[in-house]
């Protein structure tokens, strides 16, 4: 990535220098002296620039120039002018020339050099010379720059040299300063970091830093990202597969008619019937579902899930019944979180706690991460989003589902 915005901004505050020169050029001339036929084509080349003429001014620049003999201030006066010309002119080779002499004469006035210095920064950044663009921006703060658009261009810089821990640690020093003042991170800072641990392949580092991006700029497209490779990490576990198409659900990330069909499929497997119908209906309602050549097959899963439906209100009180005189709660909570997704959140949250107390069982770890999805879901977010992020450092994924969810509920209206 190359951080378009922040090189465009700082390449735009380069052209500041051509101002610079103009309005100082006068009283320069004054202060030291530049013999006329040195100083009248600088004050032609200095009238055209002021009328944009850049690449006339240039001109004007090269004939002061090619006068014998000049003294160390005409020559600094001469590379002032023509990297200012060329700056205007789009020239970035002969600016960074000139206004390398500048800084080399030592004739720079002190506001002015720091001045200069930042623009060879972002000029050489922009002429992909990134390792003088690092070497000009450290010169800029060691000058006394504070200009944060030099601390990321540097950070850009690292990144497009290939060094990518070089950018991490930066990014991450930047961003690690900015939380611990309660400051949002500069987002472009938060994706060079991203896109530095995805080059490290730092799979762990680069999600840990799209949920940052999610906490702080949330996009459906980041969403999209970190669902998709969640699944990739080491040790996530299939039984997940259903939780992972309610992320992509509740962040408008399932579209595929595929998804549909196998989430609704999981849906009823698991038990929780309810939910794949209003999986099934959203399909048909969107479109991903009853048409093309599979349009039968979709009538087919919607009425299998209806009929389920049927059944299950039949058996509903003896299955509760056997559920509370179980040696576990394990039944509870799936009967509890199958009433959530009814519309029956209260009633089901009750089961679901009934369930954890009770105790016996199989993956108590995944019965708070239901419960804290059943606050979510029944709006209460207070209680949710604490019981959510209690569940760290589970294997199988069921920690990171969990974290997603309460990143989501922390952003949501």
């Amino acid at each position: 990535m190359h951080g378009t915005k922040s090189i465009q901004r700082a390449l735009l505050c380069a052209t500041l220098l051509v101002i610079l020169a103009i309005g100082t050029m006068t009283s320069a001339f004054a202060q030291e002296k530049v013999r006329p036929e040195v100083g009248k084509p600088l004050q032609a080349a200095q009238d055209m620039m002021k009328a944009n003429k850049f690449k006339e001014a240039l001109a004007k620049v090269r004939e002061a120039d090619a006068v014998s003999a000049k003294t160390p201030y005409e020559t600094y006066m001469v590379e002032s002018m023509r990297g200012s010309a060329a700056i205007g002119a789009k020239d970035l080779d002969t600016a960074i020339k000139s206004f390398e002499s500048v800084i080399n004469s030592g004739k720079a006035p002190a506001v002015s050099q720091i001045k200069i210095v930042e623009s060879l920064a972002t000029m050489h950044y922009g002429n992909r010379d990134y390792t003088n663009a690092i070497k000009w921006g450290a010169r800029f703060y060691k000058d006394g720059g504070n200009n944060p658009q030099i601390r990321t261009l540097m950070i850009q810089a690292y990144f497009q040299n290939g060094d990518f821990a070089a950018s991490a640690k930066e990014s991450l020093a930047d961003i690690e300063v900015d939380e611990k003042a309660g400051r949002a991170p500069n987002e472009e800072k938060l994706l060079l970091l991203a896109n530095s641990y995805l080059r490290q392949k730092n799979n762990t580092g680069y999600i840990a830093t799209i949920e940052k991006l999610l906490n702080y700029y949330p996009k459906k497209s980041l969403w999209a990202d970190v669902i998709s490779r969640l699944q990739k990490k080491p040790g996530f576990s299939d039984r997940l597969a259903l939780d992972v198409f309610r992320l992509q659900l509740m962040t408008g990330n399932l579209s595929a008619t595929n998804d549909y069909m196998e989430m609704a499929q999981l849906a009823i497997q698991a038990g929780y019937l309810a939910e794949a119908k209003k999986v099934v209906d959203e399909g048909f309602s969107n479109g991903a579902l009853g048409k093309g050549a599979e349009a039968d097959r979709h009538k087919r899963l919607r009425e299998l899930a209806e009929k389920r439906i049927v059944e299950a209100k039949k058996n509903e009180a003896s299955e509760l019944a056997e559920a509370n005189a179980a040696k576990d709660g394990n039944a509870l909570v799936r009967i509890g979180y199958g009433m959530v997704a009814a519309g029956k959140a209260a009633q089901g949250i009750d089961l679901i706690e009934a369930g954890i107390k009770k105790g016996g069982l199989k993956r108590p770890e995944d019965a708070r991460l239901y419960l804290g999805m059943a606050y979510i879901q029944a709006g209460q977010k207070a209680k949710g989003i604490p019981i959510l992020k209690s569940i760290r450092g589970y294997e199988g994924g069921v920690g990171d589902i969990a974290n997603l969810w309460a990143l989501y509920a922390q952003k949501s209206a």
